[in-house]
């Protein structure tokens, strides 16, 4: 199935201090053979919070159009990030308003919710 553009925001395993960063990257490693796998094509904007995630963001919103727009488990879940999960999504509104919005709950489960609002 041929659908896209899509962009997923989520958060850069690599760069969250105190935690083992290998079982992420290697579920993103498989969430994005699934998109090759289902011919969706797709771009990773992954962030830190606290360094200037908006910055990266409106980047990656206005580098191209996007018929959806996944946000991440981790920015989506994590009480703490509920003002970056909440300007995410403002975020999406403003730079690329005809994108449909959708949440993973883990990166390999990322091609189900782009193919929810691509189909």
């Amino acid at each position: 199935m041929a659908a896209g553009p899509v962009l997923v925001i989520g958060l850069d395993p690599v760069r969250i201090p105190g935690w083992d960063p290998q079982p992420v990257v290697a579920a993103i490693a498989r969430g994005q053979a699934a998109l090759r796998d289902r011919d969706v094509e797709a771009d990773w904007c992954l962030v830190a919070p606290d360094e200037n995630p908006e910055e990266a963001i409106v980047d990656a919103l206005t580098r191209r159009r996007y018929a959806c727009v996944v946000v991440g488990g981790g920015i989506r879940t994590y009480e703490p990030l509920l003002a970056l999960f909440e300007t995410v999504v403002n975020l999406v509104r403003q730079h690329n308003p005809g994108a449909a919005i959708a949440f993973n709950s883990s990166p390999e489960d990322t091609v189900d919710a782009a193919l929810r609002w691509l189909r």
